[in-house]
């Protein structure tokens, strides 16, 4: 039986600044199986993205995509689907900014276009960016990004209702259905394999943090985390790069 449950973010918490695992964060989380204690990654990434994360770590359990897939001991237990004519009349916004847009979905992406932006963030995160603007048509998505460090009100105001947005990275905007969000898939996370009712912990560091965040019960923001999310915190760690995940832990004696 677990006697609890901590949900991690990765770019700036788990992850250090170059993408890898510290030494003391992997330590950290074996002690915490031992400990009975489940660890869950938390991101706005996809599960295709980050398997060397989960392969160093152990990890099985993730909800991905802010809430968008999640899956449970490998198994997939919640997935949201964007409806095509909701890609197809969002596209054509984008493309009149001139902007590329990301589709995605737990295996494999691709991009309506590429420029600097697009190239410099998938140098970054070490992947292959294929174009193709008909991606969409035959293969679900769950989850899209767009490329453009301006105009996160622009979009909220012109897809209110229909997608959510939320800026966690500067090139762009992360972009669910409307009220999808890692709290929203951390609650389908919990409901759904029975765990509800276990005290949870969360670890992050960026604005698609503050609703996870906001529902468990002791909120941790890296200490090189957004005022928002120290705003919100029970305890604010060290940063990514100084230990911050195992003194986290350790604080609340979890570790």
């Amino acid at each position: 039986m677990y006697q609890a449950v901590v949900f991690f973010d990765l770019d700036g918490t788990l992850l250090r600044d170059d993408k890898t695992v510290a030494d003391d964060t992997r330590n950290a989380i074996t002690r915490l199986r031992a400990n009975n204690i489940l660890p869950v990654v938390a991101t706005g990434r996809n599960v295709f993205e980050i398997q060397y994360v989960l392969d160093q770590t152990g990890i099985n359990s993730i909800v991905s995509a802010n809430g968008s897939y999640v899956q449970y001991g490998g198994q997939k237990l919640h997935a949201e689907t964007i409806p095509v004519p909701l890609i197809e009349r969002f596209d054509s916004f984008a493309r009149a900014q001139g902007d590329v847009v990301g589709w995605y979905n737990n295996t494999g992406f691709a991009l309506s276009g590429a420029n600097a932006a697009t190239r410099e963030n998938y140098q970054l995160l070490h992947l292959t960016a294929d174009v193709d603007p008909h991606w969409y048509q035959h293969n679900p998505v769950n989850f899209m990004f767009t490329f453009n460090f301006d105009k996160a009100k622009l979009y909220q105001r012109h897809f209110a209702g229909q997608l959510s947005l939320v800026r966690n990275n500067p090139r762009g905007l992360d972009t669910m259905l409307t009220g999808v969000s890692k709290r929203t898939g951390i609650a389908h996370f919990l409901n759904q394999t029975g765990l509800a009712g276990l005290p949870t912990y969360a670890f992050g560091d960026e604005l698609n943090d503050l609703e996870m965040l906001s529902m468990v019960d002791h909120p941790v923001a890296m200490g090189n985390g957004n005022d928002q999310d120290k705003a919100l915190a029970e305890y604010v760690t060290t940063t990514n790069m100084n230990h911050g995940i195992f003194r986290g832990l350790r604080h609340f004696g979890l570790v």
